[in-house]
């Protein structure tokens, strides 16, 4: 998708989706200092380049169930692409990996896998071996608590482009 000229206005709408949600066309353009007709285009536009990817709830996870939150680092022994694309077609597959980056240094992923108790994840490492992957190491860090979850600050990212 082409890239669109973004300015402030359109930053102050991806904020506020950002942070409330989806909104009702007369209270997305309240929060944004718009008139109704020109914020809806702007969305609009928007989500036709590609800006807005989707609408989520953010789920209290520890309210549902409890579960065991685990950073798995992971370095391959190859590092050839086909070993990459072998590795992430996998990890897209499975759904106790809720973010996966792939890193340059030291090792080559970064997972934050969610599972119903530790026996559960140790599953998923035996079937994660099990697939001959690849892996050369891993390491598990275990989540005792949550200290900060945030979502980036959408002006600072825009930083210039918006001006």
């Amino acid at each position: 998708m082409k890239r669109i000229a973004l300015d402030a206005a359109d930053i102050r709408i991806l904020s506020a989706l950002q942070q409330h949600g989806q909104l009702s066309k007369a209270r997305l353009a309240e929060i944004c200092s718009l008139s109704a007709t020109p914020c809806w285009a702007r969305l609009t536009r928007l989500k036709a380049a590609g800006y807005i990817r989707g609408y989520h709830a953010d789920i209290a996870l520890g309210q549902l169930a409890d579960f065991a939150q685990v950073i798995v680092t992971v370095s391959l022994s190859r590092h050839r692409k086909a070993d990459f694309d072998r590795f992430e077609a996998y990890i897209n597959g499975r759904d106790e990996i809720i973010d996966c980056i792939a890193t340059g240094g030291g090792v080559d992923y970064i997972m934050k896998v969610i599972s119903p108790s530790l026996t559960a994840f140790q599953a998923f490492v035996e079937e994660l071996h099990a697939e001959d992957l690849g892996i050369d190491r891993y390491m598990t860090h275990f989540a005792t608590r949550q200290v900060k979850s945030a979502l980036p600050n959408i002006a600072k990212l825009a930083g210039a482009r918006a001006k």
